[in-house]
């Protein structure tokens, strides 16, 4: 949506409220108390509003399994939770008539099979199916790039995999908001246009406004009615965003400060009248583990800054990303409280809101706020509407996720050594150098940790075909983000920079450190204690030294390739190549070796 349409739909907002008797708020006055207590002799007339929050679900129709699919309760107790057809029976049996449901992002994007096959149409669809209104975009709402985010949102069939088996896709039936994504280069006119549709004595405000914030790439906030007031819903993503997708496909966007951004359209709702307000982030914090859902055992970080800086006018912060269950009262800049929480990840926790507004200030009830993070038990009979729906979608994708590729002969994990390398890390780059190799000339490959989604089991999941065989399906949950093979030129003084960027204290602010799995006849050491950019030595290809002056072929996907991760130097590279996907890469390593046992990770050294 542009910035014209978003005014037309304030204009729309403004002539609905006057037809209400609403008073609007045309200008920028001082924020109000939402906890203000009513005096005793005239209580506030208020009205009730729920809101059922889920975050960080990435396609997980399916119950998902192992540690995934496990959550603790408010009892601690470990207990088996998510899938669709569970979520959707508790979301019927906490719904009530003043209940608006919202998401905080990550809803699609590194999902299985059953979704991913299909450009995450059936996870979206069902989100609408359970009557999700309105939901921040997440970073992986971005991986196959801004055009296909649109696709998703308004509709249409895919430009290369047409359509599904569904028919035409027809588009989300709920708002997807990110009101930090800009464009870089807005088109000519915008801003006027912004201007125009305004209109009045706020034109100057909104330019105030514009100038310091620029065009917005997707509608910054949602606004909804609920009992005769309206709720308005800001939607952000982290700004770390372009580090962690593949960069061409946002190459026209800027993912700006998130307290920023959220001021900017904190205010673009009081100017209509909106005052209680809902930030939806894809952004949140760690937690301390093994606590109940419902603790406050967040660990401020990212998260927390942002819930604590922005505007005091917004009444209360729902985050995602960081996939930890949490339920934390924070104070705002004015010294008022409001709830920060989040809701775990894949359909495994429900957050349920309950507060009053009120009704002459259409301000939330601070004190009347009471938030619970409810588990997604299976121990309810799962919706039959929605398992059906889930069952015709496996049915679809079945010939596929089913068919063998190849045997392992035992457990290949990829839970990382004290080197930070891991058995399934050092196979995925050797299968992606193997594929490399014709065409691209490659001589090493390098493969980022954290698109190592899952382990291999030689026992298999229920859809496998017996001990040690591996399917498709199976190979897509450890690789599902459909990711390029790319091959780049590098010299050895560049590799060094690229291996240097795994550490924390460079240029770059990693954040922690990410150890990339090299293929196996690739080995190096690295000191733990050394400065930053005197850690990574004896770099060796084939048992050769590198040299700093020579130049080396690296494959790698494309999400590295082009930086991600923090990891810039690859954008150095020269001479790029492109190959096959990297699950289809992973398919043929098997297929070229039918029988494959765990390889060792003892490719890298570690000293003091």
């Amino acid at each position: 949506m542009s910035w014209f349409m978003m005014s037309r739909s304030f204009q729309r907002l403004a002539m609905a409220s006057v037809l209400a008797g609403a008073s609007l708020v045309l200008a920028i006055g001082p924020a109000q108390a939402g906890n203000k207590p009513a005096t005793p002799s005239k209580p506030a007339k208020t009205v009730p509003v729920r809101l059922l929050s889920l975050n960080d679900f990435h396609g997980n129709l399916e119950p998902p399994t192992g540690s995934s699919g496990r959550m603790v309760d408010e009892t601690g107790a470990t207990v088996d939770a998510g899938g669709a057809a569970y979520a959707a029976t508790h979301l019927k049996q906490l719904s009530d008539k003043n209940t608006l449901k919202v998401a905080q992002g990550d809803l699609i994007g590194a999902s299985p099979l059953i979704s991913a096959a299909y450009h995450d149409e059936p996870s979206v669809e069902f989100l609408g199916k359970v009557g999700v209104t309105a939901s921040a975009v997440g970073n992986h709402e971005f991986d196959e790039g801004y055009a296909e985010l649109k696709r998703i949102m308004n509709g249409g069939c895919h430009p290369v995999d047409g359509c599904s088996p569904a028919g035409k896709w027809k588009g989300a039936d709920f708002s997807y908001l990110g009101a930090n994504v800009i464009f870089k280069r807005p088109a000519r006119g915008a801003e006027k246009q912004a201007l125009e549709a305004l209109g009045g004595s706020n034109s100057s405000l909104l330019l105030s406004l514009l100038k310091g914030y620029g065009i917005p790439a997707l509608p910054p906030v949602a606004i909804r009615w609920m009992n005769g007031v309206p709720v308005g819903f800001i939607g952000l993503v982290t700004q770390t965003t372009p580090n962690i997708v593949t960069s061409e496909g946002i190459k026209d966007l800027e993912f700006i400060d998130e307290v920023k951004a959220a001021n900017v359209a904190s205010k673009l709702l009081q100017i209509v009248g909106v005052k209680a307000q809902v930030v939806l982030v894809h952004e949140g914090d760690q937690v301390t583990a093994g606590q109940s859902p419902d603790a406050c055992s967040a660990q401020p970080g990212a998260g927390n800054r942002i819930a604590t800086q922005v505007d005091a006018e917004v009444d209360m912060i729902l985050s995602g990303h960081s996939h930890q269950a949490y339920l934390c009262t924070v104070a705002d800049p004015k010294g008022g409280t409001r709830l920060y929480s989040q809701g775990g990840s894949f359909g495994r926790v429900i957050t349920k809101v309950d507060f009053q507004v009120d009704v002459k200030t259409r301000d939330v009830v601070r004190s009347s706020v009471v938030a619970d993070n409810q588990v997604v038990t299976r121990t309810v009979t799962p919706d039959p509407e929605i398992a059906t729906f889930v069952q015709t979608w496996k049915d679809r994708v079945a010939t596929v996720a089913n068919r063998p590729i190849g045997r392992i002969t035992a457990d290949i994990t990829n839970t990382a050594v004290a080197s930070g390398e891991s058995p399934l890390g050092n196979l995925i780059a050797d299968g992606q150098l193997a594929a490399t190799k014709t065409g691209g000339n490659a001589q090493i490959a390098l493969m980022n940790p954290g698109g190592v989604r899952a382990s291999l089991t030689y026992a298999g999941s229920p859809a496998g075909e017996g001990d040690g065989v591996v399917t498709y399906g199976e190979a897509f949950t450890v690789q599902p983000f459909n990711n390029l093979m790319q091959v780049v030129t590098l010299t050895g003084a560049q590799l060094k920079t690229v291996l240097e960027q795994q550490f924390v204290g460079g240029p770059n602010a990693q954040a922690f450190t990410k150890i990339l799995q090299p293929s196996s006849n690739f080995t190096y050491t690295y000191s733990a204690s050394a400065p930053w950019g005197s850690k990574v030595s004896e770099m060796k290809i084939d048992g050769v030294a590198v040299t700093d002056t020579q130049t080396i072929r690296v494959a790698a996907n494309n999400f590295l390739v082009g930086g991600g991760d923090a990891f810039l130097a690859f954008k150095d590279g020269t001479d790029l190549w492109s190959g096959p996907l990297d699950i289809d890469a992973f398919a043929a390593y098997f297929a070229a070796n039918p029988s494959i046992t765990p390889p060792v990770p003892n490719h890298i050294t570690v000293v003091p």
